[in-house]
């Protein structure tokens, strides 16, 4: 079990250590520089969704994974729980005019667990023991996690534990889903979780104000719906 879990142990290790290293660096960098650079990483983020939109197949798929990921999400309140989760963990945390670690923990840890490397590298550690995706998965978040923390603080850090055990459930549940996984399937899952990706990245520019945990069911939605389309 431990050795299936090994690349989500070092994606972990890789956002903790990205993000003490940002927050050392914040001192350096005046407030626009990091407004731009926060620009160009939603712009990076959006890039990601767009590509690996292009995995799916099936649009309707994807549609209705969507509409009955949102209804499933508003009606469990996922979003309004994380966010009251990050808001517990401001009141504790924070300290004078730092960063909102509510905001820092909320975005950081969807761009970090929603996505394609997050679902594919964590069912082929957990399938086969391969980790070699989530060993590039870390590298991206390595970098990441820096500038996100440069500017977000120390909420980017909290998120860490997000990874760990989002990650970490799917890769011990693949196992149990191995029979019902088959391509198709993953590359669906997939296209949902980067469309969630673009929504990240609309947010993070304050485009949007798009309430993506709730849609995060939608995700693993097509393991049902591509057994009847």
């Amino acid at each position: 079990m431990l050795n299936s879990l090994l690349g989500t142990f070092v994606n972990t290790g890789t956002v903790l250590l990205g993000s003490f290293s940002g927050m050392l660096f914040n001192k350096l960098l005046p407030e626009r520089v990091s407004k731009t650079v926060m620009s160009g990483l939603a712009l990076c983020v959006i890039y990601l969704g767009i590509d690996g939109c292009l995995s799916g197949e099936n649009p309707l798929i994807a549609i209705i994974s969507m509409v009955l990921g949102a209804i499933i999400g508003e009606l469990l309140d996922l979003d309004g729980r994380l966010n009251r989760f990050g808001e517990r963990l401001e009141r504790r945390f924070k300290k004078g005019n730092s960063p909102s670690i509510a905001e820092g923990f909320v975005t950081a840890s969807l761009v970090f667990c929603v996505g394609s490397m997050t679902i594919v590298g964590s069912l082929r550690s957990g399938l086969s023991g391969d980790h070699t995706m989530l060993y590039a998965k870390s590298t991206l978040d390595l970098v990441s996690s820096f500038v996100f923390a440069s500017t977000l603080g120390v909420g980017v850090m909290l998120s860490a534990f997000s990874v760990l055990i989002f990650q970490g459930a799917i890769t011990l549940l693949a196992g149990l889903l191995a029979p019902l996984l088959s391509e198709v399937v993953i590359a669906e899952m997939t296209c949902v979780g980067s469309i969630l990706i673009i929504g990240i990245g609309l947010n993070m520019l304050g485009l949007t104000k798009l309430k993506i945990m709730n849609c995060l069911p939608a995700i693993f939605l097509p393991v049902i719906l591509c057994k009847f389309m």
